[in-house]
């Protein structure tokens, strides 16, 4: 990369692009959740059409999120970047469009799969542009535009759906990446990475054993956990997995090195995360649904009335890098848990079909500081737990096991909700949702276990110290 393309790009221009391009993936994790009610009177579907209609975003962006960060770094980052943008633009057109909860569900997977391009190399891009002074800065307001999207996609796919209509949460997505693609052309400076081989048939093992699974889940409730199509998904993504592992620890450039888990601290934050997810997609998407569908809230209200929660990190937060600063990520980590595993928990005892906002608020209070304790001591965490050759491929790892996490969560959680309620009146929702969350908090407290079992902060330094180098894959902190 020449000095004169390095300074055509210029860490303004870097910034701005990146964050509203971070913005976009990370808005639509959640903004789908508040408009599932809506997308349903439209299109029809049963809950497993609306699983999916959240999961096929998250799963491919998780099987494809490491996999796009080494096609950056292969092929050229803008370049690749400037196509993820492309992808997710047309693909949100078309969901937009979408007929059916069919094409509606294909357009999201297609979306998930631009974004997986597009998200991890934000940040390397960003990278190459800003001072290494000014680097902190830089990250910490990349930082905060994706907080912003995580807390605000509740209630923008509320407001949208109630006062325009739920496709506007996707065509929301075209002006800003029809914006983005001329400014990446002419404002971002081109870079490689190491060159290292791509992972294909580690990418292929992970994305099928994992679609596997999902699958498996997500029709059990409907077609029968005894039925061969069921059965199948779930014994070959089974397999698939264990060969994916087996595969990764004798492989020369795997996507994900098995060896990484070997650190303590690097396990138990992964599992933490994974775990986190989990509890949290998944009791999202049944909660956005009770307070339209059971408490009679319009979306907007909705997703105002989640804010508590999914928006507690924005204040929080900070307060959360000051404490692990000063006592450790470990501690911190662990009470955040705890803290989203409680108020999971008081949800689920509260939970009526004429429940008071003021009887649900603590819950979400608790929920959202417990969210916003784990967040970027978890982060710190990650990359402490290996050598700084290896924090790409350590941070995408993270970030891709957290996007797994969440598409098992809403499978595992709305299987429960199946098995023990449905849609029928406001009691049967209920009666389906409070075993759901209970397994959600249960979940999370597991999570909050593996938190305390990574060593302390001198441990974790000299554990990750001898660790072999690896090529190193820049990706996302999401």
């Amino acid at each position: 990369m020449s000095q004169q393309t390095a300074r055509r790009g210029g860490a303004a221009w870097a910034l701005v692009i990146t964050s509203v391009a971070g913005f976009m993936a990370a808005l639509d994790n959640l903004v789908v959740t508040t408009a599932l009610p809506s997308i349903r009177n439209d299109l029809g579907g049963g809950l497993h059409d609306l699983e999916w209609t959240v999961s096929a975003y998250t799963l491919t962006f998780a099987v494809l999120l490491m996999f796009g960060a080494a096609l950056g770094d292969r092929f050229g980052r803008r370049r690749l970047f400037i196509a993820g943008i492309t992808v997710f633009t047309g693909a949100s057109a078309a969901a937009a469009m979408a007929p059916g909860i069919d094409s509606l569900i294909a357009a999201r997977a297609v979306q998930g799969a631009g974004a997986a391009v597009m998200m991890p190399l934000t940040l390397t891009l960003l990278t190459a542009a800003v001072p290494v002074a000014k680097r902190g800065m830089a990250y910490g307001i990349w930082g905060a535009v994706n907080g912003l999207a995580v807390a605000s996609g509740p209630l923008v796919g509320g407001s949208l759906t109630e006062h325009i209509s739920w496709q506007w949460i996707f065509w929301l997505n075209v002006p800003l990446g029809l914006a983005l693609l001329p400014l990446a052309r002419l404002r971002l400076a081109e870079s490689h990475g190491t060159g290292a081989p791509l992972d294909v048939p580690g990418t292929l093992l992970a994305s099928g054993g994992l679609f596997g699974i999902v699958y498996g889940l997500v029709r059990g409730p409907a077609d029968g956990w005894t039925t061969s199509l069921v059965l199948t998904g779930l014994f070959a993504g089974g397999a698939l997995l264990v060969g994916f592992i087996l595969y990764s620890t004798r492989a020369k450039n795997p996507m994900l090195p098995m060896r990484l888990f070997r650190s303590r601290a690097f396990a138990g934050i992964n599992a933490a995360s994974l775990l986190m997810f989990l509890g949290m997609f998944g009791s999202i998407f049944l909660l956005s649904q009770y307070m339209q569908g059971v408490l009679g809230y319009s979306p907007t209200e909705a997703g105002l009335r989640m804010l508590p929660w999914t928006g507690m990190p924005m204040l929080v937060a900070p307060i959360a890098g000051i404490l692990a600063d000063r006592i450790g990520g470990r501690p911190v980590v662990a009470a955040g848990l705890f803290l989203q595993s409680l108020g999971l928990g008081y949800m689920a005892v509260v939970a009526t079909v004429d429940a008071s906002y003021t009887v649900q608020l603590p819950a979400l209070i608790i929920s959202g500081i417990g969210m916003a304790l784990f967040f970027a001591p978890a982060s710190h965490l990650v990359m402490s737990s290996v050598r700084p050759t290896e924090q790409g491929i350590a941070s995408g790892a993270n970030n891709a096991l957290r996007e797994v996490g969440g598409a098992l969560g809403i499978a595992v959680m709305a299987s429960i909700f199946a098995a023990q309620g449905g849609y029928e009146t406001g009691q049967t929702f209920v009666d389906g949702m409070r075993p759901a969350l209970v397994t959600g908090s249960a979940v999370v407290a597991v999570a909050g276990i593996a938190a305390l079992l990574i060593p302390t902060r001198r441990r974790t330094e000299e554990q990750s110290a001898p660790a072999e180098p690896a090529p190193v894959l820049e990706t996302a902190a999401h």
